[in-house]
């Protein structure tokens, strides 16, 4: 298991990271990589292919004991479950304010010592075209680095890469992020890569296929 710093956000108990060690165990997936100290933080993972992608990401998360949130409207958490949302780490955000997802996300940020950000760059599970930039805006105005973490199917392996931390060359950054998914990640359905990824291994990039089963 992953050595995990002091500083990085955490939850859960010992029998909730036991609990998920077995579940990652029994469908056979393996960790691999570093997760730095920082008690802030952008994870973003990728390839997004499948709704499975987002079980192993929670089973993942739980086996390391990590508290991540993700972007969520404002007006879920005025129900019952606002309580929940916000024990797991969500960031409400207003969509009806003139400050965008962006700058609310990034006051998050400053308003926090301590944030693990979950975001999927590709934003979709079907053949995106690009990936959103908007991950990439918020770590470098919030200061904060981008950890990647890359699923492969056919190695059953998440791997956490090495941090990056956002410079003014957008495209330079995403071309370096890309590099690692290349590397590092194999989705569900490989036919349904996104553009940049597709273009990465030298294969024609099909625009919304038909829906896997999953």
């Amino acid at each position: 298991m992953l050595i995990i710093g002091p500083r990085v956000p955490r939850r859960g108990n010992t029998f909730s990271r036991g609990l998920g060690r077995l579940v990652l165990f029994l469908l056979g997936w393996k960790l691999a990589g570093e997760i730095p100290d920082q008690p802030r933080m952008v994870l973003i993972g990728a390839p997004h292919t499948s709704n499975m992608d987002g079980v192993i990401g929670l089973v993942t998360l739980t086996a390391l004991g990590l508290r991540a949130g993700t972007m969520i409207k404002q007006s879920a958490f005025h129900g019952p479950l606002g309580w929940l949302l916000r024990w797991m780490g969500a960031i409400p955000v207003d969509r009806a304010t003139a400050r965008g997802v962006v700058e609310q996300t990034v006051d998050a940020f400053r308003a926090t010592p301590a944030l693990l950000l979950l975001v999927a760059p590709e934003g979709t599970r079907k053949s995106a075209g690009e990936w959103k930039r908007g991950f990439h805006h918020i770590a470098r105005g919030a200061g904060v680095p981008i950890l990647p973490a890359a699923a492969d199917y056919q190695r059953r392996v998440i791997t956490f890469g090495p941090l990056l931390w956002p410079q003014a060359d957008v495209e330079a950054d995403l071309a370096q992020l890309v590099r690692f998914y290349n590397e590092q990640g194999q989705g569900r359905h490989p036919e349904r890569l996104s553009r940049p990824l597709c273009e990465a291994r030298g294969l024609p990039w099909r625009p919304h296929p038909a829906d896997p089963a999953d």
